[in-house]
C-alpha cells in the first residue's frame, strides 16, 4: 500500500493540478477560437502531431524507449478506441456550443468512471456512491435541459466525449503498470492526431495560417502540453483523493474564459447542474478516502 502524502506533498500536488485544469482550459478556449476561421481537422492534427513529437523528446530524455508492444496490447486498443471517440466528439462539440456547457458535462466524467469500475472492474462501490452518481447525472439532466424548447441537440456531443474520455481512464487503469506517463501521453496524442485526420477527411482544405492563427495555436499546444505534464506531476505528489476534487476548478477556468472570449453568459440551470455535479464528485472522492 503506497504511504500516504505529507501536507506539503498534498499542497504541492493540488497546486499543480489546477495548473493543469488551467492549461487544459486554455487549450480548449484557443482550439475554439482557432477554428472559428481553420479547418477543425487541420487544427486537431497539427496539436495532436505537436503534441506527439513532445512527448517523444520527453521519453528519450528520461531514457525510455518510444516503441513498446505494450501499445498494441487489448487493454491499449481499447484505451485508443475511447481516446479517439472522446477527442472527436468533445472538440467538435466545444467548438459547436458554448464551451462552459461542453466543460460542465465534462465534469461528470469521474462519476462515470466510478460507476464504471464497479460495473467493469468489479471495484466495490456501495449505496453511498451509487447515490451520489444518480444525483449527478440529474445534474447533467440539468445542464442539458432535454425537456426545453431551447435543447441543443449538439450538447450530446459532449456527453459522447465525456464518455469517450471515461472509458480511456478506466483502460488507463487497467493498462500495464510498465508504460509509463510519457509513453501514455505519447500514445495519447498519437490518438488526437488520427481524431484531427478523421474530422479533417470530411473538410479536407489545407487553409495557409497567418501569423495570428500560428501564434494562437502555439499557445494551444503549449497549453494542453502543460496540462498534461502538470497532471502527471500532480497524481505522482499527492493522495489521488486530496488531489483530483480540484480537476473541478477546470468548470471555473472554464467559465471565466467563456466569458471574456466569446462573450457566453452561465444560464441559471446550468449552473445549479454544475453544482450539483461538483458537488456529486466530491462526496465520491471523499467516500474513496474515507473506505
Amino acid at each position: 500500500m503506497t504511504a500516504p502524502a505529507s501536507g506539503r506533498e498534498n499542497l504541492i500536488g493540488s497546486l499543480f493540478m489546477i495548473a493543469s485544469m488551467a492549461g487544459f482550459a486554455i487549450e480548449d478556449a484557443l482550439l475554439k477560437l482557432g477554428a472559428e476561421t481553420l479547418p477543425l481537422g487541420q487544427v486537431v492534427t497539427m496539436t495532436g502531431l505537436s503534441g506527439m513529437v513532445v512527448f517523444a523528446v520527453l521519453i528519450k530524455l528520461s531514457g525510455q524507449k518510444l516503441y513498446s508492444r505494450e501499445y498494441f496490447g487489448p487493454t491499449m486498443r481499447i484505451r485508443a478506441l475511447f481516446e479517439i471517440m472522446g477527442r472527436i466528439t468533445y472538440t467538435a462539440s466545444f467548438t459547436l456550443i458554448p464551451i462552459i456547457t461542453a466543460t460542465a458535462i465534462l465534469q461528470a466524467t469521474p462519476l462515470v468512471v466510478v460507476a464504471g469500475a464497479a460495473l467493469f472492474l468489479k471495484e466495490p462501490v456501495g449505496w453511498r456512491r451509487w447515490t451520489a452518481i444518480m444525483i449527478g447525472l440529474v445534474g447533467v439532466m440539468l445542464i442539458l435541459r432535454p425537456w426545453s424548447a431551447t435543447f441543443d441537440i449538439l450538447a450530446m456531443l459532449a456527453v459522447a466525449g465525456m464518455i469517450g474520455f471515461a472509458g480511456r481512464d478506466l483502460a488507463t487503469r487497467a493498462a500495464a503498470p510498465s508504460l509509463s506517463n510519457f509513453q501514455l501521453g505519447l500514445n495519447g496524442y498519437a490518438m488526437l492526431s488520427i481524431a484531427g485526420a478523421l474530422i479533417w477527411s470530411f473538410n479536407p482544405d489545407i487553409v495557409p495560417m497567418s501569423g495570428g492563427e500560428l501564434g494562437v495555436l502555439f499557445c494551444a499546444i503549449v497549453g494542453g502540453i502543460m496540462g498534461y505534464y502538470a497532471l502527471t506531476i500532480a497524481m505522482r505528489r499527492g493522495d489521488v483523493a486530496t488531489v483530483t476534487p480540484w480537476r473541478y476548478s477546470r468548470l471555473i477556468f472554464g467559465a471565466i474564459l467563456g466569458a471574456l472570449m466569446f462573450n457566453e453568459s452561465i444560464p441559471t440551470l446550468t449552473l445549479i447542474g454544475s453544482l450539483i455535479v461538483v458537488g456529486s464528485g466530491v462526496f465520491t472522492l471523499l467516500r474513496v478516502r474515507r473506505r
